[in-house]
């Protein structure tokens, strides 16, 4: 990454709060540093902020500047995803590269984050109860 295309940040408008944010960015290329053929993935990030929150055009910018740099699949994501927790400090943080087919090989990579200490709340199934739990017997 070169401070050309530095990730941006803004505060986290509930930081009290675990909530997820769910990015697609279907267009990621990069180059294989062998051929120089160019590599295609489509990147999925889910994460939950602590004080900071990644700015969309910045990291658009970014994700963009991978264009020309030739990388493996498994180097690559595992750089997005430093550079993306250097920005923000989240709680917890995925990236999940799904690499289209080159040789007959489809690659998924996913690597993550958490910050220590950090384990989020149980979930709420809502889809336990029954469809008719407000009738009586």
């Amino acid at each position: 990454m070169t401070d050309q295309y530095a990730l941006e940040t803004f505060p986290n408008p509930k930081p009290e709060r675990d909530f997820h944010i769910h990015m697609q960015i279907p267009e990621f290329t990069c180059l294989c540093p062998k051929t120089g053929q160019p590599d295609f993935a489509a990147l999925m990030l889910d994460y939950i902020p602590d004080r900071l929150c990644v700015e969309l055009k910045s990291l658009k910018l970014y994700i963009w500047s991978y264009r020309n740099q030739g990388a493996f699949h498994e180097a690559v994501t595992n750089r997005i995803l430093d550079d993306l927790v250097s920005a923000v400090s989240p709680r917890f943080m995925r990236l999940t590269a799904k690499f289209y087919v080159r040789g007959g090989i489809f690659t998924n990579v996913e690597a993550e984050y958490r910050q220590e200490n950090w384990q989020p709340p149980p979930r709420v199934d809502l889809a336990t109860f029954a469809s008719d739990s407000n009738t009586r017997d």
